[in-house]
Order: structure tokens, then C-alpha cells, then sequence
């Protein structure tokens, strides 16, 4: 086991690290397929040999070359380090710099097998989002970070630390770009040919910007889409009793079974990868896992007993006192679950395409609809790489016909992908209701010729809503998305603190007086932090995320960091938010699904938030091409911003969260959004040294069909 000493002196060589290959006991990715020429596997081997020098060159090469053919990737095995990666308190990270250390325990926190998808191939989530390309990397970012003075920035290009630069203090310690690649060599193909050579990276949001907080960071907004779906498509408050059935147990979408407990409704949660299921019902996450498709109807139904997470079996108590199912439904009320307002977190381990044909045929056959609400969260931004698995085939199936033959796999997923749907089309002509999460399920499921076509829409739409144009829109158009704070101390007696405060900030603003659309977001977000601290859902670092609008972000700030001064907090606290927010992704099927004037696929905002942010205070900034919806698909940044107590921190804080906000808005006003309209006039009033363009109506829509008569 080595120290944090040890990881932050840089690349091991004399004597090299002994290569252990991959681990046992630990998911890995799929192995990819990026089809390289002999050629190109040369310049792979090449760039990855140029970190290393001449007399350690010929031994590695042979194990790098060995790594590519076999895993599509070389991700240095070798130097993975033995240390137990999690986020340690900041103090004892070997640092010049409070930010520097602050970074660190950021970083280490996305590779912490607790809360990363793929640890040793450096995923956090989404199946392909990469914290750094390789090992080597990572050993010298951590490195220079140690090194690194008030007056340097550390510069990232897509994973590889390029280097520390001359800077001034009030400058960015850290900048990030990851796959700026040229618009018109954006592609999947593409991409997978670049990454394997090496030189750019697929950073996700939150993965490669090091501000991952586990999938806590999606429950909030979860729980808040889950709770607005029942006020907009069932017209209730109260979920109890309401079936939400879904898709998805991985990094993010691990968040779906919390949030069901959160919001007291039924949730079915599918996933094929049993390790997954498992680790999300160690967590606490899930309350009960089964692999039969009989017994997730009949606890929908009648409502049963405990599942045994280790055998996937049917307990009704201690383990082996086992009743076959026919029996132990005879046993219940028709309906009894759901009668009973049942709360209730059922993780399927299976396809959810078999889960969806089966609720079909129960309808078909009993002509009762065991569904209300249902979404997906597979990772189809990478449909053909791990991200969604083929009903067809099981989960080591797909894995080997993945790597061998990835024609035929693809025509698979297609083809699951149009059955998935005409499922989802069936109960949709009930009282049933489906949205898509951003995962970019219903734009894979057009490419694959399935019916979700929209009559008369713009090509952003389809059939079934993004949960932004329906449910989540409004709220980015409040100034409302998924702000987040790390306590970097790693005592939770810290976050407990900042829960507090943050409570205290929300009260004060509801009895100080908000608008009533205000006031119910408020009252979501008080909810949602007593809540989280009953269902424990921190999962590595001390870490909140609460969807906050441009006051509750900097009022919360300024309380956080007087709280430090005063020692109530006992080390910084970092300040970041996801990517999907606001001001800070431009994504037409996603974040900006419901922009209408055209600029839905320009990404003006995202860009001028990374730099805004820069220029503003930030701590550290990203901008990434790809994350939730996929390569090429998205531009979107993310920030850091380190608390400390200091007048000047607090200074940096106001700065910069008020235009990481008030961009946003700005936008969604110009675009034509009355909501977003209010807000930032409202916000001029307040602040004389903000001034927006601010668009005006067409008066008379005759006028546009005049002027344009052939």
C-alpha cells in the first residue's frame, strides 16, 4: 500500500511498479473496438511510450501493445496505484496550495471504486466517461498539483497534464478541455480511433471536470423530475401507491431506486449487470432485488416479501424459509401493494425490454395497467459500446459479441431498440406516462427506425417529451439546476453543518417573500435536504447537491464560507454544481430542448460560461464536447471554486455564481422564454450593474406571413 507521498512524486520507473493486469472483483469496461490500421496501432504505442524514457521503453511496449489488442485501450495497467483510492481529508494531501489539495481530493473521489463505474480503466459513470485516458496521467497530474504554487495553472488537454504555467493568483489554478475535437471530425468513429491513440477523452460532465459527488448527484434532480412528472401528467401532489418503472443501476443512474424512496412511490428498476444491482442493494440504495419477472409483478400486485440480494431468490424472512410465488400470492389482497401506498425500490436484474413486453401483456391479457409513470437512464449516448444491452442476448452474450463482431451487435441493439419502444407505445395509449431522461434514448431508438416520430415537430422532438421541455425547462428557467458542495475535511459532522445552513438560507428567503412558483421550489429544496440526511446518501465524499437558484447558490456560499472563518466548518468546502444546469450545457435533445428560436444547437452559452467562470473567480474550469446525450452531441463546462473562509473567497463567489446563472437566463429570455423573461428583469432590478438585451414579441403574426407572400 503506498502513501499519498509516494502517488504524488510522480511516474514510478526505478524499479517500475509490478504490472498485477486487471483486478479481480471489480467491473471493468467493455473491451472497444476502434478498428486502428497498423499504422495507426504504431502511433498509438508510440504516444503512449512518450511519457516513459528510452530504457524502460522496449519492456512496456510490449504490454502496452498487449493492452491495445486486447482491450481496444492502453490504459497502463501497470501504474494503477495500490493506495486505496477515496477522497482523504484535504489536510493530508502534500500540497503548496489549499486549492491544489482541494483538487486532489476531488480527483480521488472520482476514482474511488465506492463511487466509480470502471476504477481500474478510469470511468466514474456513463460507461465511457473518463476521468484521465491512462495511468500515467493521472500519477503526473497528481504531481504537478503537489508542486504547484498560487502563481501557476496546471493545463489539461483531454487528460494529459500538460503542464504548469505562469499565472497570476486570481487566475484558475486548473484549466480542462476535454474533446475539442474539430466539429466535422466529431464523430463516433472518429472518436474511438482518437481515443485509443491517445489524444483526446471522453470526460462525461462531471467525470472529467473531477466535480463527481456519486449518485447523489443525480437523486436531487431525480426526485424533483419523479415529483413534478405527478404534478404535470397525473395531477397529484402525493405519489404513494404510483408505479414508476425505469431502467439503469450504473453511476448516475444508480439515483433512480433513491429517489422513488424519496418521493414514497413504487419504483421497478431494471439492470442487467448483476454486480451493479448488487452494489446499489449493499449501499442501502435499493430495498429489494429479484431476477423473475413473476415476482416484479406480483409485488406489484399483491405485495410479497424480502428478496435475498445475494442469490436473487425469494425469501419470506430468514434466509432459506423460502414459499413458492404461487403461494405467497394467495396470501395478499388483489393490488395490495399499491393499495397500500407502498414505498418500495425493486431492482430487476434482467433486460428492461422484457420487463416493459411483460407489463404490455398483463395489460393485454388482465386489462390492468401496472404502470403509471416510466423513463430510461441506460448510457445510449454509447448504445454500441456497453452502453445498452440487446433483449436478445444475456449480459456476457453481449459483452463477447460486443468485442467480436460489432456489426452484428449494433443490428441487435436496433433491433431491441424498436421493441423497447412499441412496448412503451403500447401503454402510452393508457393512462400511462413516458418521458425521455437525456440519455439519448429516443434519438438511438429513431436511428434504429423505431415509431416515436411526432407529427408536425421540429426535428428536437419526438413522440414522448425530454424531461427538460416538460418537466425540468421551467426550472432552468427560474435559474434553478444542480448546484453542489464538498466538505473537504471528509467529516460528516461538516456536511451536517452546511445542511443546516442551507435549510436556514431557504427559510429566511420564503419568510423574507418569493413568488409562489419560487416558494414551491424552496419548499422542494428544504425537503430534499431533510430527506437526504434520513436515506444516507453520501457515497464517497461529504458531499450535497441541492437544485438552487442564483440567490439560494450565493447566499448559501457566503453562509458556507463565513461558517468556515468562524471554525463551525473545520476545512474549505469546494463549490461546483453538474454540468447539466443552467448556463452550462448546450445540448438540443437535453438542456436546450425547449430553446424554439433556432439556437438550440449553437454553443455560445456553454462556452461563455467556461470562460465567464474563468474570468470571474473559479478555482478550476472544464469545457467538454460530449456528456449525458454523447459525443458531438453537446458542448458543456463545469467549474470548482474553492471556499476558505477568505474575504476574497467570498468576493469570488458572489462574482462568479451570479453569472454562472444569470447567463443562462439571459439566454432563455432572448430565446423567447416568459419565465426566464421575469427572472432576469427581476435580477436587473436587483443588481444596477447587470444589463440584458431583452427581446420583443412579434405583435402581429399576419405581419410575418405578409411579408413573406410569394
Amino acid at each position: 500500500m503506498s502513501s499519498l507521498q509516494e502517488l504524488c512524486s510522480g511516474l514510478p520507473l526505478r524499479p517500475l511498479p509490478e504490472n498485477r493486469g486487471r483486478w479481480a472483483g471489480v467491473p471493468h469496461a467493455p473491451v472497444r473496438t476502434p478498428n486502428l490500421s497498423p499504422e495507426e496501432e504504431q502511433l498509438a504505442l508510440r504516444n503512449a511510450l512518450r511519457y516513459f524514457p528510452p530504457d524502460v521503453q522496449k519492456l512496456l511496449a510490449l504490454e502496452f501493445a498487449q493492452e491495445l489488442r486486447q482491450f481496444g485501450h492502453i490504459y497502463m495497467y501497470r501504474f494503477c496505484p495500490s493506495i486505496e483510492m477515496r477522497a482523504y481529508p484535504i489536510d493530508q494531501y502534500p500540497c503548496r496550495t489549499r486549492a491544489a489539495a482541494a483538487i486532489m481530493h476531488m480527483i480521488m473521489n472520482n476514482l474511488d471504486p465506492a463511487v466509480a463505474q470502471f476504477p481500474q480503466e478510469l470511468v466514474t459513470y456513463g460507461g465511457n466517461g473518463q476521468v484521465f485516458s491512462n495511468w500515467a496521467q493521472f500519477r503526473l497530474t497528481m504531481s504537478y498539483l503537489s508542486k504547484m504554487t498560487e502563481e501557476q495553472t496546471l493545463v489539461m488537454y483531454s487528460g494529459h497534464p500538460l503542464g504548469l504555467f505562469p499565472s497570476s493568483p486570481r487566475a484558475p489554478r486548473l484549466v480542462i478541455t476535454n474533446g475539442m475535437v474539430i466539429p466535422n471530425y466529431s464523430s463516433r468513429t472518429e472518436y474511438e480511433k482518437l481515443f485509443a491513440l491517445g489524444v483526446t477523452m471522453y470526460g462525461q460532465m462531471t467525470a472529467g471536470s473531477y466535480c463527481y459527488i456519486g449518485p447523489q448527484g443525480i437523486v436531487h434532480g431525480t426526485v424533483l423530475t419523479v415529483l413534478n412528472a405527478g404534478r404535470r401528467y397525473l395531477g397529484i401532489e402525493n405519489l404513494a401507491g404510483k408505479v414508476f418503472v425505469t431502467s439503469g443501476l450504473g453511476g448516475m443512474s444508480g439515483a433512480q431506486a433513491k429517489a422513488a424512496a424519496i418521493v414514497g412511490c413504487i419504483g421497478v428498476i431494471a439492470e442487467v449487470d448483476k454486480a451493479a444491482l448488487v452494489k446499489r442493494h449493499r449501499q442501502g440504495w435499493l430495498m429489494e432485488v429479484t431476477d423473475s419477472l413473476d415476482r416484479c409483478i406480483a409485488r406489484l400486485r399483491y405485495g410479497l416479501a424480502v428478496w435475498d440480494p445475494e442469490h436473487l431468490t425469494l425469501s419470506t424472512g430468514s434466509r432459506g424459509e423460502s414459499m413458492t410465488w404461487a403461494i405467497q400470492c394467495l396470501m395478499f389482497d388483489h393490488r395490495e401493494a399499491r393499495k397500500k401506498k407502498e414505498v418500495l425500490s425493486l431492482g430487476y436484474h434482467g433486460n428492461v425490454v422484457d420487463l416493459w413486453e411483460r407489463l404490455v401483456h398483463e395489460l393485454d391479457t388482465t386489462g390492468e395497467l401496472l404502470v403509471d409513470l416510466g423513463s430510461d437512464q441506460t448510457s445510449c449516448h454509447n448504445p454500441f459500446n456497453g452502453g445498452y444491452y440487446p433483449v436478445q442476448l444475456s449480459f456476457s452474450e453481449a459483452q463477447s459479441l460486443m468485442s467480436s463482431n460489432p456489426a452484428a451487435f449494433k443490428h441487435l441493439v436496433q433491433e431491441s431498440l424498436r421493441r423497447h419502444v412499441a412496448a412503451i407505445n403500447r401503454l402510452a395509449q393508457e393512462k400511462f406516462f413516458f418521458w425521455d431522461y437525456g440519455n439519448a434514448f429516443l434519438l438511438e431508438a429513431q436511428r434504429a427506425g423505431a415509431d416515436v416520430e411526432k407529427k408536425g415537430a421540429n426535428k428536437m422532438e419526438f413522440r414522448y417529451p425530454s424531461y427538460v421541455q416538460h418537466i425540468m425547462g421551467d426550472i432552468f428557467s427560474q435559474g434553478f439546476g444542480p448546484f453542489r458542495w464538498v466538505c473537504t475535511s471528509g467529516d460528516p459532522q461538516d456536511l451536517a453543518v452546511t445542511d443546516h445552513l442551507a435549510t436556514s438560507v431557504l427559510e429566511k428567503a420564503i419568510a423574507d417573500g418569493v413568488k409562489a412558483s419560487v416558494k414551491l421550489q424552496y419548499m422542494d429544496n428544504i425537503r430534499w435536504i431533510r430527506e437526504a440526511a434520513k436515506h444516507q446518501l453520501v457515497v464517497g465524499s461529504q458531499a450535497r447537491i441541492l437544485y438552487s437558484d442564483q440567490k439560494g447558490r450565493v447566499a448559501i456560499a457566503v453562509a458556507i464560507n463565513q461558517a468556515i472563518a468562524s471554525g463551525k466548518i473545520k476545512a474549505p468546502v469546494v463549490l461546483s454544481r453538474d454540468h447539466h444546469d443552467v448556463s452550462g450545457t448546450d445540448s438540443p435533445f437535453r438542456e436546450t430542448s425547449n430553446i424554439y428560436d433556432g439556437s438550440a444547437f449553437c454553443a455560445d452559452m456553454a462556452v461563455q460560461n467556461f470562460v465567464g467562470d474563468a474570468c470571474r473567480g473559479a478555482t478550476w474550469v472544464a469545457l467538454h464536447n460530449g456528456g449525458g446525450v454523447g459525443w458531438g452531441e453537446v458542448i458543456n463546462g463545469g467549474f470548482g471554486l474553492v471556499l476558505d473562509g477568505t474575504a476574497e473567497a467570498e468576493q469570488k463567489a458572489r462574482m462568479m455564481l451570479s453569472w454562472d446563472v444569470s447567463n443562462g437566463v439571459a439566454r432563455r429570455c432572448w430565446s423567447g422564454n416568459p419565465k426566464a423573461y421575469e427572472i432576469i428583469c427581476q435580477t436587473m432590478q436587483e443588481n444596477s450593474g447587470l444589463v440584458v438585451t431583452l427581446p420583443h414579441e412579434v405583435a402581429d403574426e399576419q405581419v410575418l406571413q405578409q411579408a413573406l407572400r410569394p
